[in-house]
């Protein structure tokens, strides 16, 4: 389902899947660079069939690029230089409309976020304050680690990752690392692990950290919380 939210300068679209009971908590899932592409709405798809309302906004929405043509061969070029002219502060303040949009339920929110979204769901936590919150290598958060985030996280790392080297990882962890958190790290996964594309994927990192991903949710947000 698509539909349209308002975020106090403009209206903008975001993809609703939900639970087949009709109740329970939500995520708001945010995506890659790639948009709301296939993998994003499987992903959305996976936590619906979990008992969770999920909602996935078109943050590119703003630029007019909300559907990039994901068989492309420049589809990271193209990608990257879309993220290149996103306002960053914009796009929190997007996302924290949609998370209230949310938290209107009143039966509880995680944040989800993947690569780029990963980053932006840390940011969108750290003002935000959902109930918990889920980063895959957020590719952003070298540059956020001086917001405070409250609520208990999960973060998924590549040991492998182009992106976000050792070092780098090394310091995110210590800053994120919490009595409740968890935080994995998985050897020879690169960066986007968990997307099926073959040039990123990685079978048993992906397996595993959804695995890991699904227990926490449960733990902290589970499903049945929103019939009771």
């Amino acid at each position: 389902m698509t539909l349209e939210i308002d975020t106090g300068t403009g209206l903008m679209p975001v993809h609703l899947w939900e639970p087949s009971s009709g109740t329970g908590p939500a995520i708001l899932l945010l995506q890659e660079i790639f948009g709301v592409s296939d993998y994003i709405k499987q992903r959305a798809a996976d936590l619906a069939a979990l008992g969770y309302f999920v909602l996935a906004p078109e943050i590119y929405w703003r630029l007019d690029e909300t559907e990039l043509d994901e068989s492309a061969p420049d589809l990271l070029e193209r990608a990257l230089a879309v993220v290149g002219r996103l306002d960053w502060d914009t796009a929190v303040w997007d996302s924290v409309a949609a998370l209230e949009y949310l938290r209107g339920r009143d039966e509880g929110v995680a944040t989800v976020g993947f690569c780029f979204g990963g980053g932006l769901a840390y940011n969108v936590a750290a003002v935000s304050r959902p109930d918990a919150l889920v980063s895959y290598y957020g590719s952003a958060l070298p540059g956020l680690l001086d917001l405070e985030v409250d609520a208990v996280s999960l973060h998924h790392f590549g040991d492998s990752d182009a992106y976000l080297t050792t070092d780098v990882v090394d310091q995110i962890v210590k800053t994120v690392d919490g009595p409740e958190n968890e935080i994995y790290r998985y050897p020879d996964a690169g960066h986007a692990f968990d997307n099926p594309m073959p040039a990123f994927h990685h079978a048993a990192a992906s397996a595993l950290a959804w695995e890991r991903t699904t227990a926490f949710l449960s733990h902290h947000l589970p499903p049945e919380r929103g019939s009771r």
